[in-house]
Formats: structure tokens, C-alpha cells, sequence
């Protein structure tokens, strides 16, 4: 019996986007609602042909949040699997820049929240993981 040739995985990267706390106290991050799969998330997307991670992730972020960013540190890369391709996704802890949100066909809504707050919203259990790993950067 032969094995199947091992597939390439999807390459992808995203942010895991937080300002400071409107309040003053804390940050705020932001979670993105995708339509099509009805789930909340962080921003991320597929890299093109040459691009690299992180103009991937700078991309992906301006694109879903209307949002200019500066990564920060580097966050535990997501695998999983995807319609039985095997998927990577590098992320980013990154500070939110300039920018104006608009509802699209891929992204109709942005909530910035707590990270309590965003933690339960989150749909995926590895998102919550990221966002763990994205508050525990931020502290100093």
C-alpha cells in the first residue's frame, strides 16, 4: 500500500489587532464577523504567490478592517485542516493604526471588546488560544 503524496498546506496570515482601551484602562480587540461561515474571528486571509507573511498579515488586516496596523510580537502559528488540506496560519499580535471599518461581502461587521468580552465571542477554540497569547504580550 502506498502512501498519498503529503499535500502542500494553505498559506495564511492574520493579526490579532488590539488599541488601547477607549476607557483608557486596558486594550480593546478587534474580532471580525465573516457571513458566509457565520462565525467571529481574527483577520486573516490566504498569502498570493510571492508574498510574504507579514505583508500578508498587513494586507489581510487593512483589507477586513479598514485598519492600518504595526505587527508586534509573533503569536503560535494555527494548523488545521480545511476541506482535508492541511492549513498554516501565521499570526501577529499587532497595534491598530489609522483606518475606517466598512462592511464587505467577506467582512459585514467589527466590534472592538475586552479581552473577557472578545474571548467568549470568538467562534474557534484556537482563536481564543491566540487571543490568550495576544493579552499576555501586551502586559509589561
Amino acid at each position: 500500500m502506498t502512501t498519498p503524496p503529503l499535500q502542500e498546506p494553505i498559506r495564511a496570515a492574520g493579526c490579532v489587532l488590539w488599541r488601547p482601551a477607549l476607557s483608557g484602562h486596558g486594550i480593546e480587540l478587534a474580532l471580525i464577523h465573516r457571513p458566509k461561515y457565520d462565525d467571529w474571528s481574527h483577520p486573516k486571509g490566504k498569502r498570493k504567490r510571492g508574498e510574504s507573511a507579514e505583508a500578508c498579515a498587513l494586507r489581510e488586516v487593512l483589507e477586513e478592517t479598514g485598519r492600518r496596523c504595526a505587527l508586534g510580537p509573533r503569536l503560535p502559528t494555527a494548523r488545521y485542516t480545511v476541506d482535508g488540506r492541511p492549513k498554516e496560519v501565521v499570526y501577529w499580535a499587532a497595534r491598530a493604526l489609522d483606518g475606517a471599518f466598512a462592511p464587505s461581502r467577506e467582512v459585514d461587521r467589527l466590534v472592538w471588546l475586552p479581552p473577557g468580552e472578545a474571548r467568549a465571542r470568538l467562534t474557534q477554540p484556537r482563536d481564543r488560544e491566540l487571543l490568550d497569547a495576544a493579552v499576555a504580550t501586551s502586559r509589561h
